[in-house]
Parts: C-alpha cells; sequence; structure tokens
C-alpha cells in the first residue's frame, strides 16, 4: 500500500486523504465462480456446488497477482465461510498470502441463508415461494427458513465485529460473499440494517476496510486482477 508519511500530510483543514492505516484491516475476497453461480441456483450448502472451472482460474489468478505483488504479506489471519465455495476460494489464495496461514471456516461469515430455496433455480424459488418485499419489511424472512435482511446485516456486523476485536490493528484476510460485503460496505456507511446498495462485487475481487476507534475507512473497492480474456 502507497501512503504518504504522516509529517508530510497537511493540516486537516486543508486534507483530501488520512494517514496511514493504523487499525485492523479486514480484506474481504469474494469467492470464485460457484455451480450455483453458473447454475442460477440458490447457493446454500445444498446448492453451492463448488467452484466451477472458471472460478478455481479466477482464484488461481487472484492468488498469482498476490504471490507477485506481495501485497497482503503480514496478514495475521485467514478466514473463510463455510460453503464450499469460499473454502475452495481460500485453500488456493492462502499459501499466496503466507505459506503458514490456515484458513479458518467460520458459518457466521456465509452467504444470506436460503433456508427451503437450497439447490432450487431462481425461477422455481419464485414458482414456489411468495416473493418478500424488503423495502417494505426488511425483518421478513426471505423463504421459510431462510432469513431476514435485518437478520442478516445483524449476524455480518456481528461476525466482523468479533473478527476486529479479535485482531487488533491487524491485517485479516476472509474469503466471503458479496451479500457479506454489502453488509461491511453499509457498516462502513453507517447506514441501516435495513438499506440496500446493490454494489457491483466480482468474483475473486477484493475490498479493504479498515476499522479503528470510532470509526471506519474504505481504503479499496472490488479491486480484482487482470481482466479474464473474452
Amino acid at each position: 500500500m502507497s501512503v504518504v508519511p504522516d509529517d508530510l500530510l497537511p493540516p486537516p483543514g486543508f486534507r483530501q486523504r488520512g494517514h496511514a492505516p493504523r487499525g485492523t484491516r479486514l480484506v474481504l475476497i469474494r469467492h470464485g465462480e460457484c455451480v450455483a453461480n453458473a447454475e442460477g441456483r440458490a447457493g446454500g450448502p445444498v446448492g453451492d456446488g463448488g467452484l466451477t472451472e472458471r472460478g478455481r482460474a479466477q482464484a488461481a489468478r487472484l492468488a498469482a497477482r498476490l504471490a507477485r505483488t506481495r501485497e497482503l504479506d503480514g496478514a495475521s489471519a485467514l478466514y473463510t465461510s463455510t460453503l464450499p465455495r469460499a473454502i475452495e476460494t481460500g485453500g488456493i489464495v492462502a499459501a499466496a498470502i503466507t505459506p503458514a496461514l490456515e484458513p479458518r471456516a467460520r458459518a457466521d461469515l456465509e452467504e444470506l441463508r436460503v433456508g427451503e430455496a437450497d439447490g432450487l433455480t431462481w425461477a422455481e424459488v419464485v414458482e414456489r415461494f411468495a416473493p418478500v418485499d424488503w423495502d417494505r419489511d426488511p425483518t421478513a424472512l426471505n423463504v421459510p427458513g431462510g432469513e431476514s435482511l435485518v437478520g442478516f446485516f445483524e449476524r455480518c456486523r456481528a461476525a466482523l465485529g468479533e473478527l476486529v476485536a479479535a485482531h487488533p490493528g491487524e491485517l485479516v484476510v476472509v474469503v466471503t460473499h458479496g451479500g457479506v460485503i454489502e453488509q461491511a460496505m453499509k457498516i462502513y456507511q453507517g447506514l441501516g440494517a435495513g438499506a440496500r446498495l446493490a454494489p457491483l462485487i466480482e468474483h475473486c475481487s477484493m475490498t479493504e476496510i479498515e476499522f479503528d476507534v470510532g470509526r471506519t475507512r474504505l481504503l479499496r473497492y472490488n479491486d480484482r486482477s487482470p481482466l479474464e480474456p473474452a
């Protein structure tokens, strides 16, 4: 990370950017493309299907970049969600971050839970279940056995908060899901649980947020390795 030394920064009234990171830095990596993505299915534990060939290539490109740039050197921990696509992605990139870093899986880093819709195509989900309107009621479950938007946000906020508390001032890598990264962006922006951002978060992209005392700071967003050939 390229930063200006603190003693060369202008005073606060002139400043457009901040000092070098001092808090806990969470680098949130979205998994590579999985079978559920490629087939248009609800991807819980049943429907996930693991990475596709393209997803493994995406993860390999990210690993090659990290091995070349060493931009995540010094990471103290690597976490993944418990879904296969995140575990597999984490396994591919781990050695390129720190060879001795063992990924640790946490269920609270999973994507929005899809309950009885797990493994169904999105067309089947629409056919079988009444559509939820989170603009009207973000506390409603998406499907039976699933999760509400508010519940998902609170789960993500608690999980990320635990990681920050466990690693004060450290660099931590988290291989997770687009929905979790969206909730992290809401936390960064100080938005409520019911806010909906619909951000663009590409497979195997990195979003980095610094959590310091009393504030959060976005250090990078949707940072990808070189684009795939057409």
